[in-house]
């Protein structure tokens, strides 16, 4: 299988790590990582995907951001427009787009708490509905 993941580099601290642990992930599953793309924040991600979503050899794309919250609701307004321009383009591309993007409402520890579980679950979750859509 062969994947994308696209990174967020806004709180990189927790996205960097994300990365190596998605990878490392990927590896163990024998999936074959084509590409990895930077953007600057999760709300910049769609683009990147949509275009990544029309390559005949991605089979999927992950997702791995962090989403933590300030002093406003704006974690929460991004989290919802990104959330949904993803489920988008997963069903118009029918292809797995996983949600690696933990937040909103989470702090700083929450998110370094959440970097390895986050990023397995993503990489996991394109086999696991990959395997699903083929059954139907």
């Amino acid at each position: 299988m062969n994947i994308a993941i696209v990174i967020s580099d806004f709180n990189s601290e927790v996205t960097s790590k994300m990365l190596e642990v998605a990878i490392e992930k990927a590896k163990t599953l024998k999936m074959n990582v084509k590409y990895t793309c930077r953007t600057p924040g999760v709300f910049d991600m769609p683009l990147v995907i949509d275009t990544l979503l029309k390559k005949d050899e991605v089979d999927a794309v992950v997702t791995l951001g962090a989403i933590i919250k300030g002093h406003t609701k704006h974690d929460e307004l991004i989290a919802n427009a990104t959330t949904r321009a993803l489920v988008e383009l997963s069903i118009k591309y029918r292809k797995p787009v996983t949600l690696g993007i933990s937040g909103p409402g989470m702090s700083d520890r929450q998110a370094h708490q959440r970097i390895r579980p986050v990023a397995e679950r993503a990489v996991e979750a394109v086999l696991k509905i990959r395997e699903e859509l083929r059954k139907i």
